[in-house]
C-alpha cells in the first residue's frame, strides 16, 4: 500500500488557492480512478482505491497546512508504512507555473506543510512539487500562495491536474522520470 497525500487548507474559502493544489490533485486522482468516497479519518479525509495493481490511500489532512504532518503521521503509523511509502503533492514557489518535479528527500524550502510532515515522519518521502511560480518579491509571496488561481489560469490548471491523474500509474510504479516526462509532453513542454 502507498499513502498519497495532497496538502492544502480545509474549507470552501481556500478551495481555489494556489496553496491547495495538492488537495486539487488528490480530488482529481480520486475521481478519475474511481476511488471510494472521501471519509473522515486520521484528522483528515481519506479515499481508497487502486491505480493499476497498486493499492493507494489518498489523504487530505484537515489540520490546516502548518499541522499537516500530524495527519500524515497518524495514517502512516496506522498502516505500518515507512516514509518511502508516502508521496506528498504540494505547491512549489520555485517552479514555473504548471510544471511538475518529483524528488525524494530534501529540505522544506519554506513550505510549512512539508516542514510539518518532515517533523512527523522524517524527510525520506517522495514529493510531487507542483509549480505555482514566484511572484517576484518576497513581500508578495503570502498573497500569491494564498490567492486564488486567476480565471486565465483555470484551463492550464485543469489540464495539469488531468495530466497528473492520467500519468499516476507511472508514479504508483515508482517510475518518477516517466511520470514527469509524460506530464511535460501532455502540457506541451
Amino acid at each position: 500500500m502507498q499513502l498519497w497525500v495532497g496538502l492544502g487548507n480545509p474549507g470552501a474559502e481556500y478551495a481555489l488557492h494556489r496553496h491547495n493544489v495538492g488537495f486539487m490533485a488528490a480530488d482529481v486522482i480520486a475521481d478519475d480512478h474511481r476511488f471510494s468516497p472521501w471519509k473522515a479519518k486520521f484528522s483528515g479525509q481519506i479515499a481508497e482505491g487502486r491505480i493499476g495493481s497498486d493499492k493507494i490511500l489518498l489523504l487530505k489532512p484537515a489540520t490546516f497546512m502548518n499541522e499537516s504532518g500530524r495527519s500524515v503521521g497518524e495514517a502512516m503509523r496506522f498502516y505500518k508504512l515507512t516514509p518511502t511509502d508516502v508521496t506528498v503533492f504540494y505547491d512549489e514557489l520555485d517552479l514555473a507555473p504548471f510544471k511538475v518535479k518529483v524528488r525524494i528527500g530534501g529540505g522544506a524550502a519554506g513550505h510549512n506543510g512539508i516542514r510539518s510532515t518532515m517533523a512527523h515522519i522524517g524527510e525520506d518521502f517522495r514529493r510531487v512539487r507542483i509549480g505555482i511560480g514566484h511572484p517576484g518579491h518576497k513581500d508578495r509571496v503570502t498573497g500569491h500562495v494564498l490567492g486564488n488561481y486567476a480565471k486565465a489560469e483555470t484551463d492550464d490548471l485543469a489540464h495539469l491536474l488531468g495530466a497528473i491523474s492520467a500519468e499516476a500509474s507511472w508514479l504508483a510504479d515508482g517510475d518518477d522520470v516517466r511520470f514527469m516526462n509524460d506530464i511535460a509532453m501532455r502540457m506541451g513542454a
